[in-house]
């Protein structure tokens, strides 16, 4: 979290009709900072985008640009800007007409906004295209000139949402970078909602996590990558393959008794990136949350079994195998559960195998669901 707070969300609900959205939710943002809303479809992210812009009204709860209070103030006052998903340009408009338009509505004269607009086309690589229609652009175009438009008004703070789900995967690698560029170039704040984990990751300074209208974790993107706070961020971060394992806490490490389809296991908390959500000592149950990645497998044969103390050893049998590139990708049956693995080693259809999956890229949480909280 900043140091001092630029764009301040006190304890904000909202309600569509009598159907809580927003659960008296927090959040600072630092200036020049730009934060990604993560979460799924109905999570509250785009509510909260709107509630910031204001186009929605909390029913509790205060927002404050630095010392000044924004929560009740018309969309037109709060000194922001928005990029939609739909571009939301002016069909019949030119590029210039368009990127100028909210400098038309602020009556500057023809000529500061003729420089502002030149500025801008060659900032977001448009120059020479400032008559052409916007409907003869690409949509990676067509997303440059929304964001000109939203820039030219020298917003304090500038929204976008989800403005590059309408674009082909490789436009939106491009796109994504060239916005972060600029507004790291700019120093200019920025609210970003998306539900692409790797969208996030790549341009945000932080992540918040959204989950069913509260914050399941804050932070910058290596921390939530690596140190999920909970199974559901786990989960949604890549770690979904989980499995439920018996273990004694005693401190300094986590002892994985033998099951049926894994080895005994102890492992050391300083390995561990979720250590510190499990409790300090007793014998507990525990889902070890995974990434496919991250696993190695090897034959069954060649396995080291017995205490493992970097690592937790699976045992299962091989279903299916394709290659998406640069690897190969397993299905692997482990007990009644089915995974994927990828590894660079291809084994058969049939094959016993043992999922090796280091401490280090293990996420442990009480089987319960009671964690620690943690923030950032």
């Amino acid at each position: 979290m900043p140091s001092e707070a630029f764009l301040d969300i006190d304890r904000v609900a909202v309600r569509y009709g009598s159907t809580p959205v927003l659960h008296d939710l927090s959040l600072a943002v630092g200036r020049g900072e730009l934060v990604a809303l993560l979460g799924s479809s109905g999570c509250g992210k785009t509510t909260l985008l709107r509630t910031i812009a204001g186009f929605l009204s909390p029913t509790s709860g205060r927002l404050r640009i630095g010392e000044r209070d924004i929560t009740r103030l018309a969309p037109d006052r709060r000194d922001m800007a928005m990029v939609f998903q739909s571009y939301a340009l002016w069909p019949h408009m030119s590029v210039a007409q368009n990127i100028g338009y909210g400098l038309k509505l602020r009556r500057l004269d023809r000529a500061a906004i003729r420089a502002k607009v030149e500025d801008l086309l060659a900032m977001l690589g448009l120059a020479g295209l400032g008559e052409r229609n916007v409907t003869a652009l690409s949509g990676g175009q067509r997303q440059r000139v929304a964001l000109g438009r939203a820039l030219a008004v020298d917003p304090e703070i500038l929204l976008l949402d989800e403005p590059l789900s309408n674009l082909d995967a490789r436009i939106r690698q491009t796109v994504r970078h060239e916005i972060r560029a600029l507004q790291r170039r700019l120093g200019i704040t920025a609210i970003h909602v998306t539900h692409d984990r790797e969208e996030a990751m790549v341009m945000a300074d932080r992540i918040v996590i959204l989950d069913a209208g509260r914050i399941a974790q804050a932070g910058p993107p290596e921390r939530i990558y690596n140190q999920p706070a909970s199974p559901f961020v786990a989960d949604f971060m890549g770690a979904d393959n989980s499995v439920t394992l018996e273990a004694d806490l005693d401190g300094a490490s986590v002892v994985i008794a033998a099951g049926a389809d894994h080895a005994a296991a102890r492992l050391a908390r300083d390995l561990l990136p979720t250590a510190n959500t499990l409790p300090g000592q007793g014998t507990f149950s525990l889902r070890a949350f995974f990434r496919g990645e991250a696993a190695a497998l090897v034959a069954a044969d060649e396995a080291v079994t017995g205490d493992e103390t970097e690592a937790l050893l699976l045992t299962g049998r091989v279903l299916a195998v394709s290659y998406p590139g640069g690897v190969w990708r397993h299905e692997v049956a482990i007990g009644e559960r089915h995974f994927l693995v990828d590894d660079a080693t291809c084994h058969a259809p049939g094959d016993a195998v043992a999922v090796r999956l280091p401490a280090r890229h293990l996420f442990l949480f009480p089987a319960d669901g009671t964690t620690k909280p943690r923030g950032g």
